[in-house]
């Protein structure tokens, strides 16, 4: 990607890594660059640093909770809490079906909306954010609650928003949806291994038990979070997808003397004059110690969101053989150069897509033997294997379709000229007499739908209608046999035919042909015709092998 003329979004703008990437870019000359982070002040801050190196490059600065939908983005988490209509948002855009009102209302998509970058570069901790939530605590809280007195909903509520896989999760898709529908070019994340390139004999906890399973949580999050980015990766329609995972402590951005901070306020000198008995020392109402009325100062240095370390915390941490150290910049460069192109050897999703392993030569040749074989068992017991619902509603209501549309057209060419009606009245009348085709549909949970409003069900439905809408019931897993829907089966023929006519002018043999296209001479094969609409219509068909 050429910078000149774009527009590029930092998430985690204000942190180490955000501000080092910024500042990189500034030397290509972008259209602009815009900074999100949790707060206004360090966003103004990290922008008036950056304000002497910008050229003509615009700087913005927007900000919020990127994993909230935008009512709850600029409140703090105890608001949330304290509010049952906050809570009840959060949760239901957390843990409901992704819809669009769902991801226009995320803050997420909201930014993205407002800015229209061509790429982003995601700097935020995410697997911090989540794991230190701290789900273990909110638990043994619920517990021990739950042991005294019966639990009242804002406790269970609390607990839910501490949960952290689903966050992750709805976190990737409304990511995923939103870098679709408004046509980000590429997106970069800046990633963790949690634990700085340390085993689980790390030493290094923020003051949890030692292994720290909050810590640990941090690197499965971390883990959980590569392999979703793995597979967006081989998503159609989504940008370029990098991961840099830094496996080392990141450090820094200044050297001074000053007041010491924990969690962004100052920690208070005490004193304790005289020791304490150790048997009263933490009794109620222990005292002994007195506030000197300043805050502790010392010589520090500022690793950025991991806080103000001390020389020994520094030296200690950083030392060969420990966490040991990168800098913002040298992770910034790996950054920049794979968003213009320049592979670095540093991306987690391409070092995953070297790794996996993938389709095989000998399963291919042996998936041909294994399709005759059930071919032949099908005509020696006089029955047809279509689907038992076991990969989804969704593709059983299509492998059952084209089944029946195979039953009452003899060709693909033959169901391309069918009328609707006449499809959708031989396709009910076939369901009506023929009971051992109707049994097993409706047996693997699948409803079947005919015109008039009537349809035939078993015992077990795998989707129910939403507010009795049998149309959205319909297109996500019943067999449909009403004419708007025939109608539809008839036009994907006609594009088969279509194709298969095209294939045969070009006359071409060479291996980019489509040998795999249908005959549209040959009859309706449903596996094959679901597989066609996965490919052409849902863009379902595999990037990467």
């Amino acid at each position: 990607m050429d910078f000149a003329n774009r527009t590029i979004l930092i998430l985690g703008g204000s942190g180490l890594v955000g501000h080092a990437i910024a500042r990189r870019l500034l030397d290509f000359g972008p259209k602009k660059i815009v900074l999100v982070a949790l707060f206004e002040d360090e966003l103004t801050e990290a922008a008036r640093a950056l304000d002497p190196h910008r050229g003509k490059t615009e700087i913005a600065i927007d900000w919020g909770n990127v994993f909230m939908p935008a009512p709850a983005a600029r409140l703090d988490r105890h608001q949330i809490l304290a509010d049952a209509k906050m809570r009840a948002l959060v949760i239901g855009d957390l843990l409901d079906d992704l819809t669009p009102e769902i991801l226009k209302r995320s803050h997420l998509y909201q930014l993205i909306a407002k800015h229209r970058p061509d790429a982003i570069v995601d700097c935020i901790n995410t697997a911090t954010a989540f794991a230190y939530q701290d789900v273990f605590h909110s638990a043994r809280e619920l517990l021990n609650v739950a042991h005294e007195r019966p639990v009242n909903r804002a406790l269970i509520e609390e607990h839910v928003l501490t949960l952290t896989i689903p966050q992750l999760i709805r976190h990737v898709q409304i990511m995923t949806e939103t870098l679709r529908t408004l046509e980000v070019q590429g997106y970069v994340k800046i990633g963790t291994s949690g634990t700085g390139g340390m085993g689980l004999n790390i030493p290094f906890t923020h003051s949890e038990e030692w292994p720290s399973r909050t810590l640990l949580t941090k690197s499965a999050v971390a883990g959980a979070q590569s392999l979703l980015l793995f597979l967006m990766a081989r998503t159609p329609g989504l940008p370029a997808t990098v991961e840099i995972k830094p496996s080392a402590a990141i450090g820094w951005r200044r050297i001074v003397r000053g007041p010491i901070r924990r969690h962004g306020k100052p920690i208070p000198r005490v004193d304790c004059p005289e020791p304490l008995a150790a048997a009263q020392a933490f009794a109620e109402g222990a005292a002994g110690w007195k506030d000197l009325g300043r805050p502790l100062e010392s010589v520090y240095i500022d690793v950025g969101e991991n806080g103000l370390f001390a020389r020994g915390e520094f030296e200690a941490l950083t030392a060969l053989g420990s966490m040991e150290l990168i800098t913002p910049e040298e992770v910034a460069d790996y950054a920049i150069w794979e968003l213009q192109g320049r592979p670095t050897g540093r991306d987690i999703v391409a070092a995953l897509d070297g790794a996996v392993a993938g389709p095989t030569f000998r399963a291919g040749i042996l998936r041909a033997y294994a399709v005759q074989r059930l071919r032949e068992l099908e005509a020696e017991h006089g029955v047809d294997s279509v689907a038992f619902e076991m990969l989804g509603p969704h593709l059983t209501k299509r492998l059952f379709e084209a089944a029946i549309c195979a039953r009452v057209a003899p060709t693909v060419r033959a169901l391309s000229t069918a009328k609707r009606k006449t499809l959708a009245a031989d396709a009910a009348k076939l369901i009506a007499t023929n009971a051992d085709l109707r049994s097993e549909i409706i047996s693997v949970g699948i409803p079947i739908l005919v015109d008039g409003g009537r349809l035939y069900r078993g015992a077990d439905v795998m989707i129910t209608p939403r507010d009795g809408d049998l149309d959205d019931a319909a297109r996500r897993g019943w067999v449909d046999l009403r004419e708007p829907n025939m109608a539809q089966w008839i036009a994907r023929a006609e594009r088969i035919v279509a194709q298969g006519t095209e294939r045969a002018a070009r006359e071409d043999s060479s291996s980019a042909e489509d040998w795999e296209g249908m005959d549209p001479d040959g009859p309706v094969e449903a596996a094959r015709f679901a597989v066609w609409v996965f490919k052409h219509e849902d863009g379902g068909e595999r990037l990467k092998r």
